[in-house]
């Protein structure tokens, strides 16, 4: 099992920021860690802040956790994909990631509806524009050339380095993951509960049975919040507030009360009351009694949190359920000595 580096997209000043995000990514880089992971909300953008991170790294994997599907046509994000591939000398992984209803239709005005079969004919257009096929294509969602207009067939003007450059989809829901399985060459989940995730990998197995590309190189790609501490409960308890925070704002705050994904997982791994205190608090608006509200098992459950030895033994976990690359989101206060000692 690999380690990695889950950036997320960036907060605060730009500036900043990405000054942050670079020096994570170069302490992984001389760490050894196969790869680094950006995403993007609706504030900075994943293209922008992988092709500078590949202008100034030269060996680690750079991948996109998640570039949203809504956000780009399907031949824009394949133009996107082969760019960042050169230009990093195909070290580029390409994630993507349907996103929620409030983020594709209130941020991106696209319908969110039936999002298993926009992302089926999705990536299948992205892959055959990366291996140089006209645009041609009749799908229900994705029609390449609009019908009855000027458009022609076209293709890639450039000669991808990798035609079969690997597509991740991120995935949380059942049904998704078994989709995955069918049509993705890795699966990108989070909240992965090492002890709790048969279900999940017998989706990913159903849906093997499913695809026509070979199973074989295959990945998983777990995030995971990570934060050194000493070995005190009170050092744990104090290092552990912005995993705690993290967790708030998935459960409570990515989705509505109706349709939230990672409430939907929280439940799914047995913290349903939890979880519904959560999502209330944090919907009223009383997020710091929201983040208190977050059980400790679920912290556990969901993260790396405690002294080297600790994080060592649980990252053994996580290679016997099966998981390929371990995505740190280092939230600690030197979270680049944090990853620095997780490698040695």
């Amino acid at each position: 099992m690999d380690l990695g580096l889950s950036l997320g997209y960036l907060t605060g000043p730009v500036g900043p920021a990405a000054a942050r995000a670079l020096e994570l990514t170069r302490a992984a880089e001389d760490a050894g860690f196969a790869s680094a992971w950006v995403a993007e909300a609706y504030g900075t953008d994943a293209v922008s802040v992988l092709g500078w991170l590949a202008g100034r790294t030269t060996r680690i994997g750079l991948g996109s956790a998640v570039l949203q599907v809504p956000a780009r046509a399907a031949a824009s994000t394949a133009m996107t994909a082969a760019t960042l591939d050169g230009l990093s000398g195909g070290r580029f992984r390409l994630g993507l990631g349907v996103s929620g209803p409030q983020v594709a239709e209130g941020w991106y005005g696209q319908p969110f509806a039936h999002p298993l079969a926009r992302t089926r004919e999705y990536v299948a257009v992205v892959r055959r524009l990366l291996a140089r096929e006209d645009s041609r294509f009749e799908g229900t969602h994705l029609r390449l050339p609009l019908p009855g207009g000027p458009g022609v067939p076209l293709k890639l003007m450039q000669p991808a380095p990798r035609p079969d450059l690997p597509i991740h989809l991120a995935a949380v829901g059942p049904r998704n993951v078994e989709l995955a399985g069918e049509i993705a060459d890795g699966w990108l989940p989070s909240f992965l509960v090492p002890e709790n995730c048969a279900e999940s990998f017998d989706r990913l197995r159903a849906g093997f049975a499913r695809r026509t590309r070979p199973v074989q190189g295959f990945e998983v790609t777990a995030s995971v919040p990570f934060v050194l501490t000493g070995a005190t409960g009170e050092e744990r308890a104090r290092a552990e507030l912005p995993v705690r925070r993290l967790i708030a704002l998935y459960v409570g705050g990515m989705g509505s009360r109706e349709q939230n994904f990672y409430a939907d997982l929280g439940r799914r791994l047995g913290f349903a009351d939890a979880v519904d205190a959560v999502q209330d608090l944090y919907l009223a608006g009383r997020k710091d009694d929201a983040v208190q509200a977050v059980p400790a098992g679920l912290v556990e459950a969901t993260s790396l949190v405690g002294p080297v030895a600790h994080v060592r033994s649980r990252l053994d976990d996580y290679a016997r359920a099966g998981v390929s690359t371990v995505a740190l989101v280092p939230l600690g206060v030197d979270p680049t000595g944090d990853l620095r000692a997780v490698s040695a």
